[in-house]
């Protein structure tokens, strides 16, 4: 069994809405049915008793290894915990090979349980050892260091319930969610609209406490010291017992409580030390500690944080309590867990000796033994919701404090002994507040019912009505993405929107190239949801990034599909027919927005056929209203788009919007096909988004069809008094639509330049000359810059034969090189001729023209 070419799909995908892995495995003919084969199963169960059936409902009688591997990839993660369930194997034109696919809820985990199936496999196969005890506690063990902690992913899962979309910055916990000028983005519990200086106060205890102090926020006294003899000094002015804590800490590193005598505080000086040079000491208030949660203005939960404890038994000593305490499943060694293990170490026992006791010391039964001062859940505290019991007042200190420091989420912390009564009454007061405070002892506290934080932080950021989305139209098709990409970004722009978009030519913002290059796959278009500029997407979607990677986002408002040709990539990547490049196609169709559109062609019985799969409303456009589809969609009163006389005409039941042809440069006055389709499925597409026909009409009269909007799309030239056409036309259904363009344009000669892709089926390079050799009388071939796989000469071969029964090319001239081809046509051309260059390199062939044409004029 070998695995090749093995994928992330990270994204709706060809398969499902899952991310997954896919993988092509490619099997021997004896294990293209290893459930034949005595003992293999008996074996594989006995190293992975709960993979699941072997045999699918819908199977044949025979299993390859291809799909044991997949359900063993999928069994594993399940079993390790993680939340997938889809996977799927699927049998390929060649014989043996097989592609597979398996979810995953984190890219690297799933590609660890692909190989660790891998490995079961060949275990099983050859009666091998196979130890599933360590492969599931890698599993486990990934799982925990790529995923999200609790509190992000508290928050991540709040975003999604409210179909806010959200998008992993950094292998942490960097957070984007929603798309482009909509977006917010977090860092763990931090908000993006948190200063730099609010955070750099929270850091300083010192200012922080001179500033709460000003607003009326209760607070211990204290002051910041630099030896151990002035941290003396400070603590007889403010008196014994006092607290000795670093001035910048976190996680209650460096801190000690309750000193009283010269001796603890001197051991707690050099504790504080290690953790920074700048140390404070503070009165000591006693108390209980709770932990209080501010988010915007409010108070949204509350805890109260015991230290880690031991309760003697009369029989056990310290050390042997400690380690039964830690047996407790709700104790992990990370942040996953409710509870944490707590920790044994050299703090621990400096806090027994402080009581008198050491590690081996067998306290009686019922006697409390604290392990620490501080009660943080990361070094094993436990936490108690007392949100419902918060007093007024103390809210109201904790949102003054959380103000005063400049925090949007703060955490609070309060020393009092009752959060039932105010902090004056009792002495209490703040004794810390913390930036991007962590939220796990609210979500899942020790005790108590956890409080949806994660929801109020997302209600802070995001109003009510808001989802952080911008509109987001996908185009794909075979024919005419890329203008259609061009006219509905041009429209969006005239209502005002400044448009992300991306095409075989580039990434734009806001009219502006930011990147060159074939820019339609999933890259690119993440790259445009992410600019802050961008207040509508628009995204040529193009099979190749479909099949790599997936949608580049969840779902999209509007969805377009010009049409489905064969010439489109046929034969690669397993996509052999029309019917296979139709269900890749129409993944944008199924992934519409519950309240968004599809933009499908009624001329094109694939097309049409993919309305089937489309949960959203639909927008036909075709030529011809009276096209059956077309006539039983405006008969049911619903919109559609088509030409009538010399008209474009947008229809809803009795409401029409009308537009003359000959106001629309792109169609040169209704003349040209192809762009009459290109126009409809633009002007459907912002009809769906909501924009006036006004606005419409306007942006269809000022698109003009040139190298600055339209690049390598029927751009026009005037050379000797013949018209020169260049055009990026590159397989049959484009050449036919070209040559029907041309068919209308008056010429003495016509003369056509061509060169084939070679990752074409040999019938698709054959079908482009045969259209061409009936329509034009020069034919010049080119062998351009990359023969993609082919053999030198073989493409331009394979064009000859393709005209082998043409039926008006006179002359056939073969060129090595894009620009001398074209200078070869050029050369011949006369008053009244015509002449289409169907170009490779689209930017240096187009500025190849225009200099010659400049040249000679010059």
């Amino acid at each position: 069994m070998d695995i090749s070419r093995v994928r992330a799909l990270r994204g709706p995908n060809l398969w499902s809405s899952h991310t997954a892995i896919e993988a092509v495995v490619t099997c021997t003919p004896a294990e293209c049915a290893i459930n034949t084969h005595d003992g293999f199963e008996s074996r594989l169960r006995a190293r992975f008793p709960k993979l699941g059936t072997l045999l699918p409902t819908g199977h044949d009688a025979t299993v390859p290894m291809a799909h044991v591997l997949e359900m063993a990839a999928l069994d594993l993660q399940a079993l390790a915990g993680c939340p997938v369930t889809f996977a799927r194997t699927t049998a390929t034109t060649e014989p043996g090979v097989y592609q597979i696919v398996v979810e995953y809820s984190e890219e690297a985990v799933g590609r660890l349980a692909l190989e660790l199936a891998q490995s079961l496999c060949l275990a099983a196969q050859n009666d091998t050892p196979f130890d599933l005890p360590q492969a599931l506690q890698r599993l486990r063990e990934l799982d925990e260091d790529v995923r999200l902690g609790p509190s992000t992913g508290a928050i991540v899962q709040a975003a999604l319930a409210r179909n806010i979309p959200f998008r992993r910055m950094t292998q942490g916990s960097m957070i984007m969610f929603g798309w482009g000028s909509k977006q917010r983005r977090i860092q763990a519990a931090e908000m993006d609209i948190t200063g730099a200086i609010a955070e750099a106060i929270a850091q300083d205890k010192q200012l922080t406490k001179k500033l709460l102090a000003a607003a009326g926020v209760p607070v211990p006294l204290g002051r910041e010291v630099d030896t151990p003899e002035d941290a003396w000094m400070a603590a007889c002015e403010v008196g014994l017992p006092v607290v000795v804590k670093p001035k910048s800490g976190n996680q209650g590193k460096g801190v000690t409580v309750n000193i009283t005598s010269r001796e603890q505080l001197t051991a707690a000086y050099a504790t504080a030390a290690e953790f920074g040079d700048d140390i404070l000491v503070e009165r000591y208030i006693p108390g209980n500690d709770f932990r209080l949660l501010v988010v915007g203005n409010k108070l949204v939960a509350a805890a109260y944080r015991e230290p880690p404890n031991v309760v003697g038994d009369g029989q056990h000593t310290i050390r042997e309590m400690v380690e039964q305490v830690n047996k407790d499943p709700r104790r992990g060694s990370g942040h996953a867990t409710s509870l944490t293990k707590i920790r044994f170490d050299d703090i621990a026992l400096a806090c027994l000796a402080g009581q008198g006791l050491d590690a081996d010391s067998v306290p009686p039964k019922g006697q409390r033994v604290t392990l620490r001062h501080n009660a943080n859940l990361s070094t094993g505290g436990s936490a108690t919701d007392v949100t419902d019991s918060v007093h007024p007042e103390v809210a109201a200190r904790a949102v003054a404090a959380a103000r005063m420091v400049g925090l949007d989420i703060c955490g609070v912390d309060v020393v009092c002994n009752s959060i039932l009564h105010t902090l004056e009454e009792q002495g209490g007061g703040v004794v810390e507040v913390n930036a991007a405070p962590g939220l796990r002892m609210h979500l899942s506290p020790s005790y108590g019912k956890g409080r949806p934080v994660g929801e109020a932080i997302i209600a802070s950021m995001f109003d009510q009505h808001e989802n952080g989305r911008i509109p987001l139209v996908a185009v794909t098709g075979t024919n005419g993405k890329t203008t259609t990409v061009r006219l509905i970004s041009h429209l969006l722009a005239q209502n005002g929107l400044r448009v992300g978009m991306t095409n075989t030519d580039g990434v734009y913002i806001a009219g502006q190239r930011i990147d060159t290059g074939d820019c339609s796959g999933p890259k690119s278009a993440r790259n445009v949801l992410q600019h802050p500029d961008v207040d509508a997407a628009v995204l040529e979607t193009a099979r190749g990034g479909m099949l790599r990677e997936g949608l580049a986002f969840d779902r999209c408002d509007v969805a377009v599909v010009t049409n489905v040709g064969s010439g489109d990539h046929l034969g690669l990547n397993y996509i052999t027919t029309v019917e296979d490049l139709a269900v890749l196609k129409r993944v944008i169709v199924q992934n519409i927005a519950s309240d968004g559109v599809a933009v499908l062609n009624a001329a094109d019985p694939i097309v049409v056929s993919m309305a089937r799969h489309c949960s959203a409303s639909i927008i036909f456009f075709a030529m011809d209203r009276h096209h059956p589809v077309m006539a039983t969609h405006l008969a049911q009163g619903r919109r559609a788009v088509y030409v009538e006389g010399d008209h474009l005409v947008a229809a809803e039941g009795k409401v029409q919007h009308q537009m003359a042809l000959s106001d629309i440069p792109i169609s040169r006055r209704g003349t040209i096909g192809f762009q009459i389709e290109n126009v409809m499925a633009s002007a459907a597409a912002v009809w769906a988004l909501g924009v006036g026909w006004e606005t419409i009409k306007l942006g269809l009269a000022s698109f003009i069809n040139n190298n600055d909007n339209a690049l390598g799309r029927f751009n026009l030239f005037s050379y000797r008094g013949a018209t020169v056409i260049a055009d990026y036309g590159h397989n049959p259904d484009a050449i036919a639509a070209l040559v029907q363009a041309v068919a209308s344009m008056p010429s003495k000669r016509r003369t056509v330049v061509i060169s084939g892709a070679g990752d074409r089926r040999d019938e698709d390079i054959r079908q482009q000359t045969e259209i061409l050799g009936n329509a034009f009388d020069n034919v010049v071939l080119y062998q351009d810059q990359c023969q993609r796989g082919r053999a030198d000469g073989e493409v331009l071969a394979l064009l000859r034969e393709g005209l082998a029964h043409a039926t008006r090319t006179e002359s056939i001239a073969e060129i090595q090189g894009e620009f001398l081809a074209i200078d070869t046509a050029m050369d011949t051309l006369d008053e009244g001729d015509l002449c289409l260059i169907l170009v490779d390199q689209v930017e240096q062939a187009l500025a190849h023209i225009a200099a010659r044409i400049k040249k000679d004029a010059g």
